[in-house]
């Protein structure tokens, strides 16, 4: 089998993993898995703009962002 060329446009297989989000339009926002923010704790807290915010994992896997 030939090595791609720089010009060879067939996709080669999957480029990212799996944690990664698929590739977005130009603009949209950038995409954060939870775990990444919560690091294995049930609540962190997010500064912001002066502001402490407080994020946190219910029991049913829902996400609740309060100030």
């Amino acid at each position: 089998m030939q090595a791609p060329q720089p010009n060879d446009l067939r996709p080669t297989g999957p480029s990212q993993t799996p944690s990664e989000p698929p590739a977005s339009a130009e603009g949209a926002a950038a995409a954060v898995d939870s775990s990444t923010l919560l690091q294995g704790h049930k609540a962190v807290a997010i500064s912001h703009n002066g502001s402490v915010y407080r994020l946190q994992a219910t029991k049913l896997g829902k996400l609740i962002l309060t100030k």
